[in-house]
């Protein structure tokens, strides 16, 4: 596994270094699936849907899933 630097607004961050193990295991896991090829073909709403519902079988919050992927956070 290799580490890289995403940036995100401070509340985006702040959530994620609260979140236990498990949750930041369910985070990367989506950012695993959002990059794989099977999701280049779908509109980005599609993935998203598909992403929130993986990572809430994975015992990610809706929450956590609304922080994370949304596109207007201020």
């Amino acid at each position: 596994m290799e580490t890289i630097s995403i940036p995100v607004d401070a509340e985006t961050a702040q959530a994620y270094q609260s979140a236990n193990s498990q949750q930041q295991a369910a985070i990367q896991n989506i950012l695993k699936l959002f990059f794989n090829s099977d999701f280049v073909q779908k509109s980005l709403s599609q993935v998203m849907e598909e992403l929130a519902t993986k990572a809430e079988q994975r015992g990610l919050t809706p929450e956590m899933v609304e922080l994370i992927l949304s596109d207007d956070a201020s």
